[in-house]
């Protein structure tokens, strides 16, 4: 399409699958609940929460898709044991949602709100990765409903479910609290290269309380 390509060095970059992981060939479907309609008219995008200025932000789906656009070819690794290698994922930086709309100096995490109030919590420094992405394309294509359009979030250090489909907004936070997976089991921070899968793996400092 034109735009830049990040791609990925270290761990991530095809040196070997996370712990525990397997080579996927494809893409599976997976969520929980269904899949939610697209209604353009009702669509917005909202930053809110402890932003710099007190305020609040919003996008309409017209205005967001014209933010700068970048891709960066990074894998996915889902909790669920499969790994899908070197896609191109094409979107909206977090990187440009930060600017246009930046925290305040004590946000320490970020909630990402989706569809039907699904959530997920992010530290801030892995939500301003450079690679962490609000994409709309993979591999040059829209991506469907099923796997997240309009807006699903990638962040490639993580496991996929920190990366909710579906996402309507980002709340900046100055304390941690956990999101709907983590609520329910799964490990605070989610960095597969330490295989931090469930909640009973946490250490102190891995969530809130602890």
């Amino acid at each position: 399409m034109g735009h830049p390509v990040e791609r990925e060095s270290g761990a991530a970059a095809g040196s070997g699958l996370p712990p525990g992981q397997r080579l996927q060939r494809g893409w599976p479907v997976t969520h929980y609940g269904p899949v939610p309609k697209f209604r353009p008219e009702r669509w917005e995008f909202r930053v809110f929460g402890a932003t710099a200025d007190g305020g609040k932000r919003t996008w309409t789906h017209e205005e967001f898709t014209a933010l700068p656009y970048t891709s960066v070819v990074a894998d996915l690794h889902c909790v669920t044991k499969y790994s899908m290698l070197g896609a191109e994922w094409g979107g909206v930086p977090a990187s440009a949602v930060l600017d246009l709309a930046p925290p305040a100096p004590d946000v320490t995490h970020v909630m990402v709100w989706a569809e039907y109030g699904f959530s997920s919590n992010l530290r801030l420094t892995d939500f301003c990765s450079e690679r962490t992405i609000f994409a709309t394309h993979k591999d040059g294509e829209l991506l469907t409903a099923e796997h997240g359009f309009p807006v699903r979030l990638i962040v490639p250090h993580l496991y996929a479910w920190k990366g909710p489909k579906w996402v309507r907004g980002v709340e900046y936070m100055t304390a941690d609290r956990r999101g709907f997976w983590e609520e329910r089991g799964y490990h605070n921070i989610g960095d597969p290269w330490k295989e931090q899968r469930y909640s009973y793996q946490e250490e102190p400092g891995d969530g809130p309380g602890l």
